[in-house]
């Protein structure tokens, strides 16, 4: 088989290589947590490029830039020492907190679930909070194997706290209005 830059083979028995002569399965859970933050990583790309508000489109390049770190932490973890990661700075959780704090006092949001999809970058949003959360539980899961700083589980859940905010900013500038469910 030939190996080339985007394939190699190597795990197609369900091993990664994470280094020389370091093998992990790749149902690890930090392997599903490394994994789970490169897709919430994607979306936010994603989002990013569809959105036209500068403040969405910063604070959600300010979020890729930190969930890299939190991945390298992750790495670190896996690596078992051969590497140090960059420290995820208590300050970018305050960041968020502050930011939330102030789309709060912007929206005066209403308490309850809401039905996404009013408008096209509102259900981003929450699609991205959706999948901020299932991160979150990965990497909750690994910290019980190999605990993690608790800035980076602080981070994580503030971040979905940020995208749910940013949503029903979003679809209040829109000026349609959000469903919540009749439970009918």
């Amino acid at each position: 088989m030939r190996m080339g830059l985007f394939y190699t083979g190597r795990g197609d028995k369900g091993v990664s290589s994470i280094g020389p002569g370091k093998r992990i399965d790749k149902t690890a859970p930090e392997i599903a947590a490394a994994g789970d933050l490169d897709e919430l990583i994607s979306l936010l790309g994603l989002v990013r490029s569809r959105s036209k508000n500068k403040q969405v489109k910063k604070l959600l390049r300010a979020a890729q830039e930190n969930l890299f770190i939190i991945q390298a932490n992750i790495a670190a973890e896996m690596f078992g020492g051969d590497y140090k990661a960059p420290a995820l700075a208590a300050e970018k959780v305050k960041q968020l907190e502050r930011e939330i704090d102030t789309l709060e006092q912007k929206i005066k949001p209403a308490r309850g679930f809401i039905i996404p999809g009013e408008s096209e970058e509102e259900a981003w949003l929450d699609y991205a909070r959706a999948v901020s959360r299932r991160a979150e539980r990965s990497v909750l899961s690994m910290h019980k194997m190999r605990p993690l700083n608790h800035t980076i589980l602080a981070y994580l859940n503030r971040l979905s706290s940020l995208l749910f905010a940013l949503a029903r900013a979003s679809i209040q500038e829109s000026g349609k209005k959000e469903e919540y469910p009749k439970y009918r």
